[in-house]
């Protein structure tokens, strides 16, 4: 049986794809899943932050590739045939050269960081996963808990045609300290506010995908 394809897309950069790529990696892999990672970002941040991983500890405890906008398909099928998971992060877009990537999902991810913009960014990649018949699971990012601009964006994220993750990444600095280390936030203090956060995340991914 074929692994699940999860694409991570927003058309806004900066909303923080790479990292919640990363980190879920990380997280479904200590689930003892076997993870692949597919980057069709040319920006190529995914790629650094595995050689990193790497280089460090030797064996990244999962597999990495790259492909073109209209490689990913072919790509994909490969990868899934030998992985649970294939996570595909992708550029800061939302354009024909996203929709393969959409195609190729059996769900999609939309990270969206506490600001008006980024809500705005978000209509677009909707659209296109609709118009693909793909589900889309909406993940607040960078978030202020006790702001008025956290509870704004909170309450028209809901009103949003996508599922909205009832876990939210807070603004941490652990999230880009990690990053930088090629690993997760999970291998930095699996007891840590971030931990508990992604962990939460990744059950909650697990169970859109299962369901």
């Amino acid at each position: 049986m074929a692994g699940s394809i999860i694409t991570v897309a927003q058309q806004k950069g900066g909303s923080g794809k790479t990292t919640l790529v990363a980190n879920l990696a990380v997280a479904f892999a200590k689930r003892g899943l076997n993870v692949a990672l597919l980057d069709t970002d040319p920006q190529g941040s995914l790629g650094r932050w595995f050689m990193t991983r790497a280089e460090r500890l030797g064996d990244p405890g999962m597999e990495f590739s790259t492909a073109s906008a209209w490689g990913v398909g072919y790509e994909t099928g490969k990868l899934a045939d030998r992985h649970d998971i294939v996570l595909i992060d992708t550029p800061p877009k939302a354009d024909s050269d996203l929709r393969p990537a959409l195609r190729a999902a059996a769900h999609v991810i939309v990270p969206v960081a506490i600001s008006q913009v980024d809500l705005w960014a978000t209509e677009s990649v909707l659209d296109l996963a609709r118009r693909e018949g793909r589900p889309v699971t909406v993940v607040l990012n960078r978030t202020r808990k006790g702001t008025r601009l956290d509870a704004d964006i909170q309450g028209k994220a809901a009103e949003l045609s996508a599922d909205l993750a009832e876990t939210r990444l807070a603004n941490r600095v652990v999230f880009a300290e990690s990053l930088g280390q090629g690993a997760g936030v999970l291998e930095a203090g699996a007891s840590s506010p971030a931990a508990k956060e992604v962990n939460a995340l990744a059950d909650e991914v697990l169970i859109a995908i299962a369901g």
